[in-house]
């Protein structure tokens, strides 16, 4: 069934999940957006967002640059709050909890983002055990730093991404590709119950890009962890994600499986409109 989108007609499939979790009401959601909008001054980066991803699921959101991806992606792991609407994670209104719930429900969902933001001089394993800084105390990290802590743990997550050989390198030496995976390892040291991938294979070749996809899709598999992932190129998010959700000019176009993404609703999302001002790219 289509229904239909308020600003332009049969796009796609919406709330999918919703109507799956209303007939199955003990699976719970892992995100769960509601009227969701995030305003910049006058400006709507996002507005009025209904979405559920649950455990397990593989989501990409897809659409033109500035369309909102990013922005909802900061919604999701905590780093923006909403300016209407609910969001929720593991249950948790995040307009309502307390910061120290807040952090760590947001120690609990790992984001791989298209700058790794890794030191390059430190060896991999620090690295790598960044992803533990939010349950270390200060004096745990110092000494990490010193003389790397848990390296079992981190050696674990490299090899999971497969470069374990790399545990007492120089960041900087890897390549851009290598990077990546480092930055994937650190996500899986904080044990995450959902990734968060903003643009990760932006700034990869094909074949590098095609590799990290696949690792994100697998990890997700893992422990029936959910992913929402970013993406520009469509065949990407339609070979390796089972829902795409459609993002224009900060409204939900479409949220379909993968499977009933036609060319026609991917033709209709990245169309170009003389007669409207898109959103900069500031809000993507």
């Amino acid at each position: 069934m289509i229904r239909p989108d308020p600003g332009g007609g049969n796009r796609g499939i919406r709330n999918r999940s919703w109507r799956q979790r209303e007939s199955d009401p003990g699976t719970a959601p892992v995100f769960s957006l509601r009227g969701a909008g995030v305003r910049f001054g006058a400006t709507w980066a996002l507005e009025g967002v209904d979405l559920e991803v649950g455990a397990g699921e593989r989501v990409a959101l897809v659409g033109p640059s500035g369309a909102g991806k990013t922005t909802l992606l900061s919604l999701l792991n905590g780093s923006r709050r909403p300016t209407a609407g609910r969001v929720a994670v593991l249950g948790r209104d995040l307009a309502t909890v307390r910061p120290s719930e807040l952090r760590h429900l947001q120690r609990r969902v790992g984001t791989v983002h298209q700058q790794h933001h890794l030191v390059g001089p430190l060896r991999v394993v620090h690295n790598v055990n960044a992803g533990r800084l939010g349950e270390w105390s200060l004096l745990e990290a110092v000494r990490s730093l010193i003389s790397p802590t848990d390296v079992a743990a981190a050696e674990a997550a490299l090899a999971r991404v497969g470069i374990a050989e790399k545990l007492y390198e120089r960041t900087d030496t890897l390549s851009g590709g290598q990077q990546q995976r480092v930055a994937l390892a650190r996500v899986l040291v904080q044990r995450p119950v959902a990734i968060l991938g903003d643009e990760p294979i932006s700034s990869l070749d094909p074949a590098r890009a095609e590799e990290v996809m696949q690792l994100l899709a697998g990890l997700a598999g893992d422990a029936g962890r959910a992913l929402v992932v970013s993406l520009h190129a469509v065949e990407h998010a339609l070979r390796h994600c089972n829902r795409l959700v459609g993002l224009r000019q900060g409204r939900l176009v479409f949220d379909a499986a993968a499977a009933e993404v036609t060319p026609v609703m991917v033709e209709e999302l990245y169309r170009i409109d003389q007669s409207t001002d898109e959103h900069g790219e500031g809000a993507a």
